[in-house]
């Protein structure tokens, strides 16, 4: 993908902060891996990973972005360094893979630490299916399993020298094996003192929550105490058929019923003047519908040298599109309204608009999926659609001109890249 995209590519607005492999010895544990998986080893000198172990360059090399991850389903993982937990997720179809990659990689952060100073780590994230054919597929896993190997058998040989110990501890004569002593010191030779070193990850099993995937042309799943909730296309094969009796489902062209769904599950801030005015929410909505619709009026324009005096003159020179639209006379009357009573009545405003006015409440576990489900109903706000929806961002890219492709990364580059901790907490709330 990076190829097709060289402009995100030199900007690092794709498959940036990634971890470069360029050592010979990461490089050929990395191709064991790849072996186990039945996989060609990369020719390769050097390439770069991310958190699962997932690398771009392999990707174009063996063409198939898909390598780690067959079917969509029990993501496969390749852990070299434990340095990769800090590192993003950039190719998955579940947006929760990084999360579980994260807590399995914290949970047994001493294993992977002692693992890695000799092997290289790899597996996959079991789920209960092994192909996603319909939403029942989805929706029976609801956990899932580490499974861990390791290309040295480190981990084999780390259970069979503890085994060993056991056996010298509980019988009496065993000290006089000198065939088991032998055994147990070529052991240790390869898995060192096992009693210090935590050789064997112990928690491998993880809840598997709410998510989005990239199955059915995109899917939300939402898990509350006593409901499931599915949001996507209604042609998704087992579209309210499947355990219609503890799921519902909510069409993803249905504004109206999502927007309810999501303010009646406590997912977003409404509209008030305690964060609208100190967060520049509108006002940023206010630009990216206005630069939307000059892509939209003249999607080859040069807007390299455009300021906000240029912009304030192309509004009033395209009035009457402007209120055509209406995107934006909404925003200015939220604004006046908030300012004035301190919040804003939904009840009348037009579903697809009330998403331009809500975000994702920031402590709530789903916020950042919630924010993703919302910027599909803002098409026009790329900042946010890049820092929630990568995916969804992406495909909108394919379909823009060269003008505006190079507008859209100056407009990150001087927003969201220039200081990201930042921005998502001034705009969205968000602390982490």
């Amino acid at each position: 993908m990076s190829s097709k995209f060289p402009l995100l590519r030199d900007n690092a607005l794709i498959y940036g902060r990634l971890l470069p492999v360029e050592e010979p010895h990461l490089i050929e544990r990395y191709n064991k891996a790849l072996k186990a998986f039945g996989l060609k080893a990369t020719k390769l000198k050097s390439f770069e990973i991310d958190r699962t172990g997932f690398s771009p360059q392999i990707a174009e090399e063996c063409e198939d972005y898909d390598y780690l991850d067959p079917n969509g389903i029990n993501r496969r993982f390749i852990i070299l360094t434990p340095g990769q937990r800090d590192l993003p997720v950039v190719h998955t179809a579940f947006s929760n893979t990084s999360q579980l990659m994260f807590e399995f990689m914290s949970k047994n952060q001493r294993a992977i630490d002692a693992l890695t100073i000799k092997d290289v780590i790899y597996g996959e994230i079991e789920d209960s299916v092994s192909k996603v054919e319909d939403i029942e597929d989805l929706l029976s896993i609801n956990q899932v399993e580490f499974r861990v190997l390791s290309a040295e058998d480190v981990l084999g040989k780390a259970a069979e020298l503890g085994k060993l110990v056991d056996r010298l501890k509980q019988e009496p004569d065993a000290w006089r094996d000198d065939k088991m002593l032998e055994q147990m010191v070529e052991l240790a030779k390869v898995c060192g003192d096992i009693r210090e070193n935590t050789l064997v990850p112990d928690q491998v099993i993880f809840r598997h929550n709410a998510y989005w995937t990239s199955h059915f042309g995109g899917l939300y799943v939402f898990v509350d105490p006593d409901a499931t909730t599915v949001i996507g296309d209604p042609a998704a094969p087992g579209f309210r058929r499947s355990r219609p009796w503890q799921v519902s489902y909510l069409s993803i062209h249905d504004a109206d019923k999502v927007f309810r769904f999501l303010a009646g599950t406590g997912r977003i801030e409404l509209p008030r003047a305690s964060w609208i005015e100190s967060s520049g929410y509108l006002e940023h909505r206010a630009e990216m519908v206005v630069r939307s619709l000059i892509r939209e009026a003249e999607p080859k324009r040069n807007l390299s040298d455009t300021d906000k005096v240029w912009l304030q003159t192309w509004m009033h020179s395209n009035a009457d599109m402007i209120n055509r639209d209406g995107n934006f006379p909404f925003l200015n009357a939220a604004k006046r309204e908030i300012r004035q009573v301190g919040q804003l009545r939904l009840e009348d405003v037009f579903p697809q608009q009330r998403f331009l006015v809500v975000r994702a409440k920031p402590d709530h576990p789903d916020a950042w999926l919630t924010n993703r489900l919302i910027s599909d109903f803002v098409p026009s706000d790329f900042v946010s659609r890049y820092v929630f929806n990568k995916q969804g961002f992406y495909k909108d890219y394919e379909g823009f001109s060269q003008p505006w492709r190079e507008h859209v990364v100056d407009i990150l580059k001087t927003t969201y890249l220039k200081d990201k901790v930042a921005f998502r907490t001034r705009l969205y709330g968000l602390t982490d």
